[in-house]
């Protein structure tokens, strides 16, 4: 009985102390930002929502929906999309997560009436702050996404532009329909990503290959982004309906198993990607004894299974 209660306790504080790590905001007001103020500023500008659907085998689907625009994000979405995240980082039996957009298109990045209202609102050190609150806002919501102990996936079809991109690299893996294309057009716009989607896109392709995407904007075809390592497979259907099947089928392989067993994964994958060494390890220890002498392993242990 001690060592079950010496298991429980060690399992409550390592989940703790995880969930504070993946919560933690990148900016705070230190960093100028003000996240009260752009909230208020965000609600402005209404339109289209963010669906979120948790099925019982443990997957979500997280669907953008504003197709008359391409399903780009208004500040409403913004918001909505925050407090989706935060649903999820509650879920407790979650294991994956697929996003896609409504109307076969995955998403155009940001609403440009939500955009040059905020860029012509007032003095432009105001303007220049506002600018500035979005693009530490949205940083701040597509990490904790990326953080989730849900494993990950975009399903691309249509076209996924500027921030639609960025939000791509926000998730483990990226699904591709055919004739769909990924293209970060930042440099088009006078802009570099501001979402997080350059430092992400390094992590996936390399400094050289994310330099060649980021500088050239080029459109990036599925069979383009097989090739770069930006896309994991190509689908073989393009309508919504079947692309969400196979989408669902994909992950499955990823998310069978006991939740416990499959989150305690993204964990120390999350931990090895973003901490140093030494306390990637650390995590890596702790979340091992999350799982070590716990159901899975000892059913595991029982049949004998390598």
């Amino acid at each position: 009985e001690m060592a079950i209660s010496l298991w429980k306790n060690l399992l409550q504080t390592t989940k703790r102390r995880i969930l504070q790590q993946r919560r933690v905001s990148l900016y705070n007001g230190a960093h100028g930002y003000e996240e009260e103020l752009i909230k208020k500023k965000l609600q402005q500008f209404a339109g289209g929502s963010i669906n979120l659907s948790k099925e019982d085998n443990g997957v979500a689907i997280l669907t953008l929906n504003n197709p008359k625009l391409m399903n780009a994000f208004t500040g409403s979405m913004m918001l909505e999309l925050q407090e989706r995240v935060t649903e999820l980082e509650n879920w407790k039996d979650g294991k994956g997560l697929i996003i896609y957009g409504a109307g076969n298109t995955f998403c155009s990045g940001s609403d440009l009436n939500a955009v040059k209202a905020i860029s012509n609102s007032q003095a432009s050190s105001d303007t220049n702050k506002d600018g500035m609150n979005m693009c530490m806002f949205m940083q701040n919501t597509l990490t904790r996404l990326m953080r989730l102990p849900l494993i990950s996936v975009a399903l691309i079809q249509g076209k996924a532009i500027g921030g639609g991109a960025e939000l791509t690299t926000a998730c483990d893996f990226r699904l591709m329909t055919p004739g769909s294309e990924i293209r970060f057009v930042h440099k088009h716009m006078g802009l570099v990503p501001g979402w997080g989607g350059a430092a992400r896109l390094v992590h996936i392709v390399g400094s050289g290959t994310a330099l060649r995407l980021l500088g050239g904007a080029a459109r990036v075809d599925p069979e383009t982004a097989l090739r770069l390592g930006l896309s994991e497979e190509t689908l073989s259907s393009s309508d919504g309906t079947g692309a969400l099947e196979e989408a669902r089928a994909w992950l499955s392989q990823y998310t069978e198993g006991p939740a416990s067993v499959i989150r305690a994964v993204k964990k120390v994958v999350t931990a090895g990607r973003e901490l140093p060494l030494e306390a990637a390890l650390r995590t890596e220890k702790d979340v091992f004894g999350t799982v070590w002498g716990g159901p899975a392993n000892l059913q595991a242990l029982l049949k004998k299974t390598k």
